[in-house]
């Protein structure tokens, strides 16, 4: 184990030791606090003023939803039009390898920032607010192609879940977690949290979203689609685990599944990309 590793890993411990005393003499800070750790990104704002590059040049949009604000980019072409959806502790900049592939099909690209990421308001993060965002900008854009990168891929199907009939037709989904109850215990072995913090969890997610964490499950969710959708995962995926895509793609009726090995969570590949493509432009 590498010295920060092992410094992430001591904090991570005393941490969640910590959480643990708090649920029996304040569970309700405790909860409070465990549920911060989980739904708070710590990186992946972005400074209007220190764009990355591949941003700088765009046509941006603020929207408004509610108390929220949230910020697309466009890169202008021909009337398809493609919705990019990133993942967690990211941006709409995590799409720069991406980009010169679509673009080769002349295509609208539009990017979104995320709750809490890049140019968007908040500090918590959370899938069913990702899926208004989404769905706002459906409406204004109305793309017919839509690619999710990792929990971005979770609101993407979510997002079909709840509004089936938009102007999207084809879904691509990378590196996705399928069930939120897998994504809590991860979190809780990771931290070591006692049971008590377990049910707490469980209600403060029945209270906040009014459905129960097994119930949140792309899994279910795609067992609703018409729309075709290319789901791809790495067997080497070490943020969310190879079974989750396959979980997705299990009960998806219209949909192909790519196994990939060794490009890890991130799914940047060339190889990749030209079967995205082929995905999305055949008729």
């Amino acid at each position: 184990m590498t010295i920060k590793k092992g410094i992430r890993f001591i904090t991570l411990k005393s941490v969640g030791s910590y959480i643990n005393f708090l649920s029996y003499v304040r569970p309700k800070k405790a909860v409070a606090l465990s549920y911060a750790l989980f739904s708070q990104p710590r990186v992946g704002r972005l400074d209007k003023n220190k764009l990355p590059k591949i941003l700088q040049n765009t046509e941006k949009e603020t929207f408004h939803h509610n108390e929220h604000h949230f910020q697309t980019y466009v890169w202008k072409g021909n009337e398809t039009k493609i919705l990019l959806v990133h993942g967690w502790e990211s941006n709409a900049s995590r799409w720069k390898k991406t980009l010169p592939h679509l673009q080769k099909s002349g295509s609208t690209i539009i990017a979104i920032d995320a709750p809490a990421h890049g140019q968007s308001s908040g500090k918590e993060f959370n899938i069913p607010l990702y899926a208004e965002f989404i769905n706002k900008a459906v409406e204004k854009y109305q793309p017919t192609l839509i690619i999710g990168h990792s929990i971005g891929g979770a609101a993407c199907v979510y997002h079909q879940y709840l509004f089936p009939d938009t102007s999207i037709n084809k879904m691509v989904i990378l590196g996705a977690p399928s069930d939120l109850k897998v994504l809590i215990d991860n979190y809780i072995s990771m931290l070591s949290l006692n049971t008590k913090i377990f049910s707490l969890l469980e209600s403060r997610f029945i209270d906040r979203f009014n459905f129960k964490m097994e119930d949140f499950s792309g899994q279910k969710f795609a067992s609703q689609f018409n729309i075709p959708g290319l789901i791809a995962h790495d067997t080497a995926d070490k943020v969310v685990a190879f079974e989750e895509g396959k979980k997705i793609a299990s009960n998806w009726k219209n949909s192909q599944f790519i196994e990939t090995k060794g490009l890890g969570h991130g799914m940047h590949d060339d190889e990749l990309y030209q079967k995205v493509i082929a995905f999305l432009f055949s008729e």
